[in-house]
């Protein structure tokens, strides 16, 4: 009342109210009716990444691992799979905890399942899908070089893996898949493993659906010596699906046999879900999907017209490029997506068909993880976006602008600290690599510097050398800790202070959102209203004061103060 009251008596003294113009009104709500469209967008698409994922996958994969990882054999040395360190542990391993895990034909207390027959039911509730599959690769002798002095002390002389030195000659026996080489199919994803990149080829064979059989089949292979000197890596793989929670769980066990001996494991279990739309919810994420494909269209359509207008100034504008990789990585994402779905449809029959053969889902696994991986880093970049919407409030702008201003400086500073951050990796790499796991590599190397910088590191590890050790410590941690960083911290801290203090010295145009309502006509003030109701639901976005730039007054010009046409 008292507002209103002072209102009416300024204008029965023939002062107006200055009046916000057309144009920065027209801006502003350009940019909010882009900012709720978006949001929509951001919606839709956390609703059809986060459909494909749930906390089952974690538990699958959980108990999965401690299955066949962890779990040891029942004899006295208790081998489990991340204790094998030559091809004999690995024998002791396939023929206990393997087959262990492989086979529950039985019940607790030793009754009788009464699933379906000649199935196997891990954990009771996992449906072993066709049989167990084992390859291994392998490389020729006489594959690497030898200094003269020795060549009479070595006769054989096997590599380490690499494609041109594999081995596909048949040896053993002769007389089944596991003594010849099977290719693989084109399409067929490689294995990145701790040493070496392997193809997807090999010497193969599968496991009986019979835990007796399986036993005899290995104790046969291991006494013809299936395993040689050449052998570089087994893989052991194998899939299952839960129908409880519609999850296919893609295991892989990988024993490298390096050539400076011993074994290597590693593993890879993927929780995927192949079958996608079965209930209600999967077609309604289906539907989004759609509203997906729909908005990334629009964004298309949107991004061709202003280049066709703005030309090359359109790619002077960090978030057109946002723009656009947003815009690139969607489409890939969707068609990792369709190809997913045609290949689940196409192959999932004829894998299911035959029950004595291995059902190869590690390729489709493959592309689904692919996918998953696609479609975070569009999330990531579609909230990244965001910020474009922000930069509309005075302190956003203070912080883009004081980034902006302080690039080039940040850059220059970046190449200072990358000339002496790689000097003290190469230094570590040579000092400590052969002894040091943390420095074994040069990736290594950079890793454990950061997390020196971090003060997650155990010093330790690199007294291994007494006296280097030591200077490389504590010099890293002066130069980079105590200087560099703090050089950076300064750079950013005093561009700020300028930003900010250009900022204080510029007139108050601000736009409120509640100015927006009040001189809105009645026939829109509903429409304002809820649309200020909005903006005030989201603080994060801070948005009950906006700048905007085309309110700036010109000399001699005033502000509009025309009263509301009736």
């Amino acid at each position: 009342m008292e507002a209103a009251a002072a209102e009416q008596s300024l204008s029965s003294a023939g002062v107006t109210k200055p009046r916000i113009s057309y144009s920065g009104e027209l801006e502003l709500k350009t940019t909010l009716r882009e900012l709720v469209m978006y949001i929509i967008f951001l919606f839709m698409l956390c609703l059809v990444t986060f459909g494909m994922v749930s906390t089952n996958m974690f538990y699958l994969n959980e108990v999965m691992s401690r299955l066949f990882l962890q779990q040891s054999s029942a004899g006295d040395e208790g081998i489990d799979f991340k204790s094998i360190r030559n091809m004999a542990d690995f024998w002791k391993f396939a023929e206990g905890p393997l087959l262990d895990g492989l086979s529950w034909d039985k019940w607790y207390g030793n009754l009788t399942s009464d699933l379906q027959e000649n199935r196997s039911h891990i954990y009771y509730e996992n449906l072993m899908l066709g049989v167990a599959q084992v390859r291994q690769l392998k490389v020729r002798n006489n594959t690497c070089s030898t200094y003269p002095y020795f060549q009479n002390f070595t006769k054989e002389c096997y590599s380490t893996y690499h494609y041109n030195a594999e081995d596909k000659s048949d040896f053993g026996l002769k007389n089944g898949s596991e003594w010849k080489y099977s290719s693989a199919a084109s399409l067929s994803p490689w294995y990145w493993g701790d040493i070496g990149i392997y193809s997807s080829g090999g010497f193969t064979f599968t496991l009986p659906k019979s835990k007796e059989k399986s036993r005899e089949k290995l104790e046969f292979l291991r006494k013809n010596g299936w395993l040689t000197r050449g052998t570089r890596v087994v893989f052991i793989d194998f899939s299952t699906y839960n129908a409880n929670i519609n999850l296919f769980c893609i295991i892989r066990l990988v024993v490298e046999f390096p050539a400076t001996g011993g074994a290597l494991t590693s593993s890879r279990i993927y929780s995927v879900k192949l079958l996608r739309y079965i209930s209600f919810y999967d077609y309604f994420l289906a539907s989004c999907e759609i509203a997906f494909c729909l908005f990334i269209i629009t964004f298309i359509i949107q991004e061709v017209l202003e280049i066709k207008k703005l030309k090359k100034e359109y790619f002077k504008s960090v978030w057109n490029w946002l723009d656009l990789l947003l815009v690139v990585v969607s489409i890939l994402a969707i068609g990792f997506n369709i190809y997913r779905t045609m290949a689940v449809s196409l192959l999932m029959e004829e894998l299911l068909s035959a029950e004595n053969v291995y059902p190869d889902f590690y390729f489709l696994a493959f592309w689904q993880i692919l996918y998953d991986n696609m479609i975070a880093v569009c999330v990531f970049f579609a909230f990244m976006k965001i910020f474009k919407f922000v930069s509309f409030n005075k302190t956003m702008t203070q912080l883009s602008s004081t980034l902006s201003r302080c690039a080039s400086n940040i850059c220059g500073f970046a190449v200072m600290f990358f000339i002496i951050f790689f000097a003290y990796a190469q230094f570590s790499y040579l000092v400590f690599g052969p002894q040091v796991e943390d420095f074994s590599t040069f990736s290594n190397c950079i890793f454990s510097q950061f997390r020196i910088v971090l003060g997650d590191f155990n010093f330790l590890t690199i007294e291994v050398n007494r006296i280097l050790g030591p200077i490389y410590f504590i010099s890293f941690v002066f130069f980079v800790f105590f200087i560099l960083l703090n050089m950076f911290l300064a750079i950013i801290n005093d561009t700020y202070s300028e930003v900010k203090a250009d900022f204080a010295g510029l007139p108050s145009q601000e736009v409120h959102i509640k100015d927006l309502v009040r001189q809105a006509r009645p026939e829109k003030r509903d429409r304002e209203i809820v649309t200020s109701f909005i903006l005030y639901l989201l603080p994060a976005l801070s948005l009950t004061a906006v700048p905007c730039k085309n309110l700036t007054r010109q000399p001699g010009q005033e502000l509009e103060s025309e009263a509301d046409p009736r």
